[in-house]
């Protein structure tokens, strides 16, 4: 059995998919980009100020499917440039302070709407 998560504290409707899924004690969060989920406005700004509101989009997906940053067992990282991975690291640490979750992080060639960082999550609920 799967539940569907869906939360107005973040992005919606920028694809056909679910924000994120909760299945078998686990919540399967889509990638979250760096937009403002009150205004829909794609933050501009650097690395950091796009990480830092990823990374709050996440916190409320997560949320509203029954977890939460602290639970979160897997994350995938998306940049646009890998050579931000330090600066991107910054922001990361103050989000998921130790023990932190496995991850994976990867330069992609183009994300959507010319972003600089996207994240998804694995989360136990």
């Amino acid at each position: 059995m799967r539940d569907i998560v869906q939360t107005d504290r973040a992005p919606d409707d920028i694809g056909p998919f679910s924000q994120a899924v909760r299945a078998n004690g686990f919540l399967f969060v889509s990638g979250q980009i760096p937009m403002d989920p009150r205004t829909r406005e794609l933050s501009h700004g650097d690395v950091a100020t796009q990480a830092e509101l990823v990374l709050r989009n996440l916190a409320a997906v997560l949320e509203a499917g029954g977890s939460s940053l602290d639970r979160v067992v897997k994350v995938g990282v998306f940049l646009k440039d890998i050579g931000e991975f330090a600066r991107f690291n910054e922001v990361y640490a103050r989000f998921f302070p130790a023990p932190r979750p496995a991850r994976t992080t990867v330069e992609a060639a183009r994300l959507p709407k010319d972003i600089l960082v996207e994240i998804d999550a694995i989360a136990l609920v």
